[in-house]
């Protein structure tokens, strides 16, 4: 056919305008389907049989009975699965050995997967997997994080342990006020609505496996490896995913369903449980933090520490780097940051939503509001005050700084001209009222990837990538952003996601995948336009071309990008059961080029109301004697649910970086960090007392000392407090001197 130049009718526009789910119609009708409900003959399903013992090794399974049970396809453990390649990096980095199953008997953790049993259904393979008897030679074991402990290191992680400036000791010497208080944050579940699960399938000497994950490539490349395959002979599909927050990576059940498949030579899906995933898909560690101030009287910061000790597990290191935070928030003529970690027998922690900047601004965010109190100065002039001019470690210039945007604007919508400072003093009936703040901060990075656009015959376009939508709307913000690049409308383009075979794509995490992909998405769109100018028809195959933005990402100049944000909160106190309800929160960001207004929104509240959860609620708690957990499942793990929720308002303002080529920046993240801290300020503000041990829960506000409810508002100088059983504090806390 006779075509049209994309740009000839000049239609643009998409970008930045509120846009539904191109695939919303499919979620609610159930048309799409998800890694679980794919149908295949002759299907068979495996069941994870998981260790008891917190340490130890097998002495034996006795599988022999379970053989004979109906149904009963096979039963992998060390004595006979497949071998696999271990040794090997991938996508990034060298991968978790707790997805190298039933490679030996050794068990590091409770939870640990000691055995697969198939079945032709999967009630067979639960019942079956249920009477399977494991014995354990058990060991010794360790699992309790203290903020002494014995085998404490630094630990690298994906930035450098340590960071230090100045002589830390001697500015907080000379300081006119000092601030040094403890703070700690318990291990959090990822709790995604769709649980982890694979099918694998061998098809004419291929291997596809059919999987929830965050990177349909990101998995193919390390499955090849382990099992020693090319990896044009692995396909991963993963087009619908139900929430992932950074533990849909590489597990035990793409494994060992691959594992299985390969043995019995047809279809096997593994399906983890609610508990299962509870041991084998990651979680954020628990953190113990130590942050000490510096600061002149009006509150500008001459020393600043921030020391984080995370745990990680014995079979790999994985460092939670909270302390990376105030590398990029705030500067000190002395300035030290240091990410410590120990090894425990428990599982692998994992990326978390913000990993490093959720916890970490917590307690960095909660030792400035003390500042502020000890000053007598605002707690957002504070942080105004100590706004630094380039990145306080780096060195390097911001591409874009607009955190006193986000304060000022915040402050005028949210009321806090009329805020009385004094703490302990608002009261509707039994209820005592408080407003806090704190200050948000995330990366934003671009990794290199390829994307496939066509023209095709019948006017429309195709574009292929292998990103990952993961709720967030990544595949309608890409339709968005090709339709602009293509100079067309979004219905006149259609975007195919979730498949290897569609080349190299960023993952879906660190607030980099639709930076990243808009990146490849619009290099193939401007490429297909100058060829459709040079061509009269287009084939009935299409015109198909290929981007990758290896090079112009390697080129990119260095600066510090990041979000940025400032979150307000206004909590409700119970005095006489200690129950907090958050009333009211507002976020107002700084994210640069926002796509569609509709779904970033969605992603700020979705982050914001995890704040709260994890302020309020998220505790997962092991048992020291048996290494395991108490309740893993949704009834015993408390996230916020619509009764929590209040009110929450998020938006942005104007966060413009000219030599930025794309110009998103990523709102998956920072939604959540610095909310758990604002929350914690406005219950201080409420009730005068600082709490400084997530989550706050009713006992601990109630076994809490509640001061005075008309304290003195101006700063008073005091020795080193005790923190009580409860970790708060009054008002005053902490070591302030002249």
């Amino acid at each position: 056919m006779t075509i049209t130049t994309p740009g000839a009718t000049g239609l643009r526009g998409a970008v930045g305008v509120a846009h539904t789910r191109v695939e919303g119609r499919d979620k609610v009708t159930g048309a799409a389907r998800y890694a679980g409900e794919i149908p295949f003959a002759e299907l068979a399903h495996g069941w994870l049989v998981l260790s008891t013992v917190a340490r130890g090794r097998i002495r034996s399974l006795e599988t022999a009975p379970v053989l004979d049970m109906p149904g009963v396809l096979t039963v992998l453990h060390h004595g006979n699965a497949p071998r696999l390649n271990t040794d090997y990096v991938g996508m990034l980095g060298t991968p978790d050995p707790t997805a190298a199953v039933f490679q030996d008997e050794r068990v590091p953790c409770a939870g640990w997967p000691v055995a697969l049993v198939v079945a032709t259904t999967s009630e067979e393979a639960r019942e079956a997997a249920e009477a399977l008897l494991v014995t354990y030679d058990e060991e010794p074991h360790d699992t309790a994080l203290v903020a002494d402990h014995p085998g404490a290191y630094p630990g690298e992680g994906h930035m450098p342990a340590e960071t230090e400036k100045g002589d830390l000791e001697a500015r907080l010497a000379a300081s006119a006020v000092v601030m040094d208080a403890r703070y700690t944050t318990p291990e959090e579940q990822h709790s995604m609505m769709e649980p982890h699960a694979a099918t694998a399938v061998w098809d004419a000497g291929r291997l596809e496996v059919f999987d929830s994950n965050q990177g349909a490539t990101w998995i193919r490349g390390d499955l090849a490896k382990m099992f020693s395959l090319d990896e044009t002979s692995v396909r991963v599909r993963s087009e619908h995913v139900g929430g992932g927050f950074g533990s849909k990576g590489l597990r035990a059940h793409q494994v060992s369903a691959v594992m299985a498949a390969t043995v019995l030579q047809r279809p096997v899906r593994v399906v983890m449980t609610r508990r299962q995933m509870f041991s084998l898909t990651g979680h954020r560690s628990p953190t113990a933090q130590r942050v000490r101030l510096g600061a002149d009287r009006d509150g500008r910061l001459r020393a600043l520490e921030h020391v984080s000790l995370s745990r990680t597990s014995t079979v790999y290191e994985f460092v939670e780097p909270s302390a990376g935070v105030a590398r990029v928030m705030y500067d000190a003529d002395a300035h030290r940051t240091a990410n410590h970690v120990v090894r425990l027998d428990v599982p692998s922690p994992t990326w978390m939503r913000a990993p490093g900047e959720a916890p970490g601004s917590f307690a960095i965010e909660s030792a400035l509001d003390e500042l502020a109190e000890r000053c007598g100065v605002d707690p957002i002039e504070l942080r105004l005050r100590n706004e630094p001019e380039t990145g306080p470690v780096s060195g390097l210039a911001f591409s874009s700084r607009n955190l006193s945007a986000c304060f000022r604007e915040g402050a005028r919508r949210f009321g806090w001209a009329d805020r009385d400072p004094r703490p302990g003093v608002r009261r509707d009936g039994r209820w005592l009222l408080g407003t806090g703040t704190a200050a948000a901060s995330f990366g934003s990075g671009a990794m290199p990837s390829t994307a496939l656009a066509t023209a095709e015959a019948d006017g429309s376009f195709t574009v292929r990538i292998s990103a990952a939508d993961i709720g967030t709307g990544a595949r309608t913000a890409l339709t968005l952003i090709a339709a602009d690049a293509l100079e067309t409308a979004p219905e006149g383009v259609r975007v195919r996601i979730g498949d290897s075979d569609f080349g190299p794509a960023m993952i879906a995490g660190g607030s980099m995948g639709t930076r990243s992909w808009a990146w490849a998405v619009t290099a193939a769109a401007a490429e297909l336009r100058a060829r459709l100018a040079v061509v009269p028809d287009i084939p009935p195959e299409g015109i198909t071309v290929r981007s990758d933005t290896t090079e112009a990402i390697a080129a990119l100049a260095r600066k510090e990008r990041h979000s940025f944000g400032a979150q307000f909160a206004e909590v409700a106190v119970d005095i006489a059961t200690g129950e907090i309800r958050v009333r009211r929160m507002l976020g107002i960001f700084a994210a640069g080029r926002i796509v569609n207004p509709l779904t970033a929104r969605n992603q700020l509240l979705g982050g914001m109301t995890w704040g709260i959860s994890m302020a309020l609620h998220e505790e997962a708690v092991r048992d020291r004697n048996t290494g395991r957990y108490y309740a893993p499942d949704l009834a015993g793990y408390h996230v916020a649910t619509h009764a929590d929720v209040p009110d929450i308002e998020a938006d942005w303002v104007d966060d413009h970086d000219p030599d930025d080529p794309v110009g998103i920046k990523g709102v998956g993240e920072i939604g959540i960090v610095g909310a758990a801290a604002a929350i914690a300020n406005a219950v201080w503000h409420a009730t005068g007392v600082r709490h400084r041990n997530l989550p706050i829960r009713p006992d601990r506000v109630l076994t809490a000392s509640v001061p005075d409810p008309d304290p003195d508002p101006a700063p008073v100088p005091g020795s080193a407090s005790v923190q009580d059983p409860a970790g708060a504090t009054p008002s005053g806390g902490g070591v302030a001197h002249a």
